[in-house]
């Protein structure tokens, strides 16, 4: 009503329409800027100026003041057409539309504050929220209230459908009954979809984690690896410069030495043409005394070989320097690299099955079958066959390669030296103390803590390559092939040593590519 009321209060009386733009007269009374200026036009022909409102007349054309709280008032109201103030209006508001405060569904009314307080307060009058569409909350067969619920056909009805309708026989509840049920339900599935919502959370924070982790890490790595190549490129330089300038203090010397036989040999050639000449000149004379008379005489030995050349560089020296220079670039370009070199793994015979056979050069593990003539079994060795190496690793990055027999079992990886020696669980990558690549039947899979990954590998690749970073915590299997494939890597926070572990079955591994 008040709404009402007040919209009333906003049309202007010339116009009988909300204010637009609205202006002030000294009376105070508030009209349209168009609809009062078209007034006070038609009154200038008489000379006489009075409000249309309250009639006070003017002594000359009274000044407009825009009354600006009013304007914004109005423009307000003029946003919402007449009619859906409030949205949707009271249905006995009759005179002026009044916001509906409810809905009753019984009478298909509307009503305000005003009338819901006179409103026949029972169970068949369901109040809901004000709305304009209240056909839905009917049966559209028998245009009665929705008030039970089908369980069996999942439908809404009405008092009719369930005494003598289609759903007389099924299984119905109280609306309200089957909303609560519902809501509860509801509730249940929406704790679960919460859970698995949170848990999705947590993945893509793990996920968006680990990706900056990887985007890190090949920062630095491409950022060690550029300082690397540069530090090499400067040592190639410095070695380019040292072996050029060997060549170049060589040519030197060489040309000093024949620079000075050229200087020699050209006096001496200068001499003996002066000689020539005189001896032309003298063998050309008639007179006895003349030529008996001449001093002049040949000091030379006309026996003396032709004098040396000077030599030629030495490129023995050249490429001794080259040699050597290369070399100690490699020996830096490994410790840059912090690589164990595969020459300093060796395989720990005392902890080999009786059914592994270790080389000479303890680099290859070969399996027999049945067991040797050895004595009994020690506690440290394994009772299948098993191997590990004697070099063990507690920090920093390792490399090593190993190669197979084609065909035949067997298990390559890393494991502590507190490993048990006997049982099931003592087979590399059946506990939690190893971690393997497993070839079995011509088929890969990695193995840790009796876990399996399957590893979608089918070439037949006889060698592979173990990379570890102890500190990082990363164990990598690669397939060398071509190219490179790289089959999976473990990340654990290590707590002992690593040993190079080896497993054979009709085959035979071979630490060394």
């Amino acid at each position: 009503m008040a709404s009402a009321d007040l919209r009333e209060e906003l049309n202007c009386s010339i116009c009988l329409n909300v204010f637009t733009n609205p202006v002030m007269l000294r009376c105070g009374h508030n009209f349209c800027m168009n609809c009062i200026k078209e007034v006070l036009d038609s009154q200038e022909r008489s000379g006489t100026y009075s409000c249309p409102e309250c009639r006070e007349h003017f002594l000359e054309q009274p000044a407009l003041h825009i009354n600006i709280t009013l304007r914004n008032i109005a423009e307000h109201f003029s946003v919402v057409p007449e009619g859906e103030v409030g949205g949707i209006s009271c249905t006995y508001c009759i005179h002026s539309p009044v916001p509906a405060a409810k809905s009753c569904v019984q009478c298909e009314a509307s009503l305000c504050v005003d009338h819901l307080r006179v409103h026949v307060k029972s169970p068949e009058h369901v109040l809901i929220e004000p709305t304009s569409s209240l056909d839905t909350r009917k049966c559209p067969a028998h245009k009665r209230i929705l008030e039970y619920y089908c369980y069996k056909d999942s439908a809404c009805i009405c008092v009719s459908c369930r005494l003598t309708g289609n759903h007389k026989e099924h299984d119905v509840g109280p609306l309200k009954e089957a909303s609560t049920n519902k809501l509860a339900m509801l509730m249940k599935d929406l704790q679960v979809l919460s859970s698995k919502k949170k848990e999705s959370e947590i993945q893509i924070q793990g996920l968006q984690d680990h990706k900056t982790k990887v985007e890190q890490s090949a920062a630095d790595i491409t950022k060690r690896m550029a300082n690397f190549f540069k530090k090499i490129k400067r040592k190639l330089d410095v070695l380019e410069q040292t072996v050029l300038s060997e060549v170049t203090r060589q040519k030197e010397e060489i040309s000093l030495v024949v620079s000075n036989l050229l200087h020699h040999l050209q006096l001496e050639n200068d001499s003996l043409s002066k000689k020539i000449l005189h001896f032309q000149t003298l063998c050309s004379e008639t007179d006895p005394l003349i030529i008996l008379q001449d001093q002049e005489t040949f000091q030379g030995n006309p026996g003396k070989g032709a004098q040396p050349y000077g030599g030629n560089l030495d490129e023995g020296l050249i490429s001794f320097s080259l040699v050597k220079g290369v070399t100690h670039i490699m020996s830096q370009i490994q410790q840059g690299i912090c690589l164990q070199t595969q020459s300093e793994i060796l395989l720990n015979k005392g902890t080999a099955g009786n059914s592994v056979i270790v080389s000479k050069d303890m680099k290859m593990a070969s399996f027999v079958s049945g067991e040797q003539n050895w004595a009994p079994l020690t506690s440290n060795q394994f009772h299948n066959n098993q191997v590990l190496s004697d070099t063990n690793f507690s920090l920093g990055r390792h490399y090593w390669e190993v190669k197979t027999s084609k065909t035949g079992n067997l298990r390559i990886g890393m494991a502590y030296p507190s490993i048990i020696r006997r049982g099931d669980s003592s087979l590399f990558g059946h506990n939690k103390k190893s971690w393997c690549l497993c070839r079995f039947n011509s088929e890969y899979f990695m193995l840790h803590a009796g876990k399996q990954i399957q590893i979608p590998f089918q070439e037949s690749s006889q060698n592979f390559g173990v990379y570890l970073d102890y500190e990082a915590g990363r164990l990598s299997f690669y397939a060398l092939c071509d190219p490179i494939k790289h089959l999976h890597t473990f990340t654990v926070t290590f707590t002992e040593p690593l040993h190079a572990a080896i497993s054979v079955y009709n085959g035979f591994v071979k630490i060394g590519s």
